[in-house]
């Protein structure tokens, strides 16, 4: 089925949920303060007034306005942020409002259809859409903002001005949340995907921040460069290059140079699928943790505790 037609449909389904955001920066030179303008986008995730966004539309506003789609404007306070993700949630007085459906971003496949809807560029009427498909999954971005793991990749036009809006299937449901911070991109856009989103959503909204938990050492991608310097056993895995002393995995017996493999017999081949494994325990629990020292495999049991906001 040519699914072309569904699209004014999921559009006009979307759109009394979606937002676009105006923010003031003061920014001080050497003899005033200067009000500076940005814009973005959001979408409602409760009928109470939450909306969330993108951290960097939004981090360090003097003042925030949220404008629905049929033309009422509020202000906004920030409910948290979260710069792992950059993601941020907005608050503001209103009840019974239309909201978003987080899908089951894992379910997603390359090729399948996508909608990237938004505040693009703070053109006058309305919504800006784009439409594209998935290109890529579990992709992992450097950006001026940091580094970040686990995105939707799409070739729908993702800019400045939707960032913070939903990306959604044929259904009308969000997969992801547009974050269009990589200046060089042409023809590429990238997206929080639901399944890390939804979550963090939610513990802003509850806590103002995310509970992540901490192993308690940095680490980086093995490679075959990085193991004939260091004169180390090539395996696929994250070698410890900084450790926390006293901390969960120095406790437990870990050492700067060790290679981790695996978490509770999940393989851990590179540093993002390290992060999304462990983002996935609570703060409390306790991991199997598996690696090697000099060409001998050792196991460690870490009870992890929470990451410093």
């Amino acid at each position: 089925k040519d699914p072309i037609p569904e699209i004014t449909k999921v559009i006009n389904q979307i759109y009394p949920w979606v937002v676009s955001i105006t923010v003031e920066t003061l920014v001080k030179n050497r003899f005033l303060e200067v009000s500076n303008q940005g814009m973005g986008s959001g979408f409602i995730v409760r009928p109470d007034g939450y909306i969330a966004t993108s951290k960097h539309v939004v981090s360090g506003a003097s003042s925030i306005q949220v404008h629905l789609n049929n033309g009422d404007t509020y202000p906004a306070t920030i409910v948290g942020e979260d710069q792992v993700t950059d993601l941020a949630v907005l608050k503001i007085e209103e009840n019974d409002l239309p909201t978003a459906i987080f899908a089951d971003s894992d379910k997603l496949n390359v090729g399948d259809w996508v909608l990237a809807i938004g505040n693009a560029l703070a053109i006058k009427g309305g919504p800006t859409v784009t439409f594209g498909i998935v290109s890529g999954l579990g992709r992992t971005i450097n950006t001026e903002f940091g580094e970040f793991y686990n995105l939707v990749q799409t070739d729908a036009a993702v800019n400045e001005g939707n960032s913070g809006g939903p990306l959604v299937n044929l259904e009308g449901e969000v997969i992801g949340i547009n974050q269009a911070i990589l200046k060089q991109a042409q023809g590429v856009g990238f997206a929080v995907s639901s399944s890390i989103a939804d979550p963090i959503v939610k513990s802003l909204i509850l806590h103002g921040h995310v509970r992540r938990p901490l192993i308690g050492f940095s680490g980086m991608t093995m490679t075959p460069d990085i193991a004939n310097q260091l004169n180390i056993p090539f395996t696929e895995g994250v070698i410890v290059t900084e450790i926390l002393s006293p901390g969960p995995a120095f406790k437990a017996g870990m050492r700067i140079r060790d290679v981790m493999t695996k978490i509770n017999k999940t393989t851990i081949p590179d540093v993002p699928t390290w992060l999304v494994t462990l983002w996935s325990y609570q703060v409390g629990e306790q991991i199997e943790v598996e690696y090697e020292r000099e060409g001998k495999t050792f196991t460690a049991v870490v009870e992890l505790t929470q990451r410093p906001k």
